[in-house]
């Protein structure tokens, strides 16, 4: 009965930090929605032509890309505090603060990770393709295209760049250690690497420039990994 209850009321909580954070999006969505063209001329001022528009619904459509992945990016740090919240019963005051301390690091690693994709990535591979065009083609770009693409190609390196700290939590909570991280270095590298060919064009630079800070962060998380494994183990061997 009791182990009843207690899956209820994980289940409960679980629901609660599941609408909490849903409910920080769509807040956050609408308004970014109010400032929507304030973002799309920003995001637009480098190009030498305007975007063109296929139909009456693309503008919407393109003003919610651009509204979503803003939201997506405010909701996240709300998203690891709400995780944070539903495992933190199972911390010590101790572990509470420290991990705490990871969700304003996730936030900054995502906002980095977004600033690469979109300030040294995206101008490279749009630079690329117009000159792939050459003279051949008459090349011009619809809004709905050009966003869907640089959301495509930026936002996953938000992401990507969490994986430090993300590595780290999982080695506090002991379902991860450096020496599995060692121990599948090489899988690990190939999925990178396919990650990297798979989202940029295919040229030697753009894989280059992606591959490289992937590695680097991956190696940066066996570091982090070792650094929480043994403070653990040093941790546990003063206690006994």
């Amino acid at each position: 009965m009791d182990s009843e209850m207690n899956i209820v009321e994980h289940l409960s909580e679980l629901r609660k930090r599941i609408i909490i954070t849903l409910l920080s999006f769509l807040f956050s969505f609408l308004v970014s929605f109010l400032f929507v063209k304030n973002i799309f001329q920003f995001l637009t001022k480098d190009l030498d032509d305007k975007l063109a528009l296929l139909g009456p619904g693309d503008i919407l459509w393109v003003y919610m890309v651009i509204a979503g992945t803003v939201a997506i990016a405010v909701t996240v740090p709300i998203a690891a505090l709400q995780v944070w919240k539903f495992v933190a019963p199972a911390f010590s005051i101790g572990e509470q603060k420290i991990t705490l301390s990871f969700i304003p690091i996730l936030f900054i690693l995502f906002l980095i990770g977004l600033s690469f994709g979109y300030f040294a990535l995206f101008p490279l591979v749009i630079s690329f393709l117009k000159n792939l065009s050459g003279d051949q083609f008459e090349t011009f770009f619809t809004a709905d295209k050009y966003f869907t693409f640089m959301v495509n190609l930026t936002l996953p390196f938000g992401f990507l760049f969490e994986m430090p700290v993300i590595i780290m939590f999982l080695t506090k909570l002991g379902i991860i250690n450096p020496h599995k991280l060692i121990r599948v270095r090489k899988v690990s590298y190939f999925m990178l690497i396919v990650i990297s060919v798979l989202i940029t064009p295919p040229d030697f630079v753009s894989d280059v420039l992606v591959i490289i800070p992937l590695l680097v962060l991956y190696e940066l998380s066996i570091i982090i990994s070792k650094f929480v494994y043994r403070k653990q183990i040093n941790t546990e061997i003063n206690m006994h």
